[in-house]
């Protein structure tokens, strides 16, 4: 790994180390679509794993970049609060005059109230049903791949397969799925970007989600209950009486949530295959290892780099003072590569001892609720793929989201070899 990277503005190299500590800020969108993120947090964690940045787009923030003080963050809900109205889980704040109420973004208990209101849909009996389903449509993809030419492999398969498959969580129109895709990426695109140019123009889309998932909540509410989540939502307690604004929240995390995590997970274990050739020859040779390389790309990808809390009182971590109101950013981006408790963690090992131990859920009582079936689908995407292909070649850099939030890919060029 290299200690240049560009510099905070995007221009040219310069050495990380020699920048002032204070002055470190890792939000800034250029490294992430340039992937030059990686030295900073190295730094933050040899020389402040508890990092104080005073200045940056979203405001001053706290960085926590180890492992454990993750971990201890993560878990502590009494001190570190996810509620949207203090701004929520990102290092941005949720905008004042629009905020989303979602279970991701509450304390409990309400938090758990409605968690457990959708958990159901990842029991393992379900998703045992879901499993041929999956399977089903994995290959219906890649029955339609072309062989020998190049194509974008995060639009024709990543994108795709996990649209259809919320789609088939949410009981949602066939023919409209790309909507969802078209939420999911407004939602967590940055402000000033294509797809959010103004704070008010991401407000009229994801109005217009609510006006379409209204519709649907109103045939079901008053249907039989189904196994989707929309139904679910709608004949559970905790969710029943929801306000508009909170129902709009909980759909952009299940969205977000069912979307773009897997996502990227899928193009980021075809590009860590072919940047790690001999790991991608060992998998050739052992497919039964597409066990252990789930959770090793889950990790290695690390597909949303960070959470955000915020502090409820004054508080000392690892000997910094954190004051009542502060912003804390959790970076699971770094503590999956921290030495001190993941071993060679800059490397790609599909066959690692202990492959799960990532933070890439999360910890705590807002561990992802979908991880199992994240997982599920990526495992099966490799089945299938090692099935018909010995390999398939990345054609080029991939096209990086400008985010410093979801981790993960606008385009990847790729080729099936004849």
């Amino acid at each position: 790994m290299s200690d240049g990277s560009i510099d905070q503005k995007g221009s040219a190299p310069v050495d990380v180390w020699s920048i002032p500590l204070d002055k470190l800020d890792v939000t800034n969108p250029d490294l992430w679509t340039t992937n030059s993120h990686w030295p900073y947090f190295e730094r933050l964690r040899k020389e402040a794993p508890i990092h104080y940045c005073a200045e940056s787009e979203f405001g001053p923030y706290w960085s926590v970049t180890k492992y454990d003080d993750i971990m201890s963050v993560d878990t502590n809900h009494g001190v570190f609060s996810s509620e949207a109205h203090l701004g929520g889980i990102t290092v941005a704040d949720q905008d004042a005059d629009f905020i989303l109420p979602m279970f991701i973004a509450m304390d409990p208990p309400k938090h758990d109230a409605q968690r457990k209101a959708v958990s159901s849909i990842v029991s393992p009996s379900n998703l045992a049903k879901l499993e041929s389903t999956i399977r089903e449509r994995v290959n219906t993809i890649f029955d339609s791949l072309p062989i020998g030419e190049t194509f974008d492999w995060v639009d024709k398969v990543s994108i795709e397969l996990t649209t259809q498959m919320l789609a088939t969580l949410f009981d949602f129109p066939w023919e409209d799925r790309r909507k969802l895709t078209f939420w999911s990426d407004t939602a967590t695109a940055p402000e000033g970007s294509a797809l959010a140019p103004t704070k008010e123009h991401r407000q009229q889309v994801l109005l217009e989600c609510l006006a379409y998932f209204t519709g649907l909540w109103n045939q079901r509410v008053n249907a039989e209950p189904t196994n989707d989540l929309i139904s679910m939502m709608a004949h559970n307690e905790a969710t029943r009486y929801m306000e508009p604004m909170e129902y709009l929240g909980n759909l952009v995390l299940l969205i977000v949530g069912g979307n773009d995590t897997t996502r990227n997970s899928i193009t980021g274990g075809l590009l860590a295959l072919n940047e790690h050739p001999d790991q991608y020859q060992k998998l050739r040779d052992n497919p039964a290892l597409i066990d252990s390389m789930i959770p090793e790309i889950i990790r290695w990808q690390t597909p949303l780099a960070h959470m955000r809390r915020t502090a409820l009182q004054d508080y000392e971590l690892g000997g910094q003072q954190i004051k009542k109101g502060d912003k804390v950013v959790m970076w699971y981006v770094s503590g999956n590569r921290d030495e001190t408790a993941i071993e060679n963690p800059n490397q790609f090992i599909i066959d690692r001892a202990r492959p799960r131990q990532h933070l890439s859920f999360g910890f705590g009582v807002h561990r992802c609720v979908g991880n199992r079936l994240a997982e599920l689908q990526l495992k099966i995407v490799w089945q299938e793929i090692l099935k018909r292909w010995p390999k398939i070649e990345v054609m080029g850099e991939p096209e990086r989201v400008p985010s410093a939030f979801v981790k993960g890919y606008v385009s990847l060029p790729v080729r099936i070899p004849a």
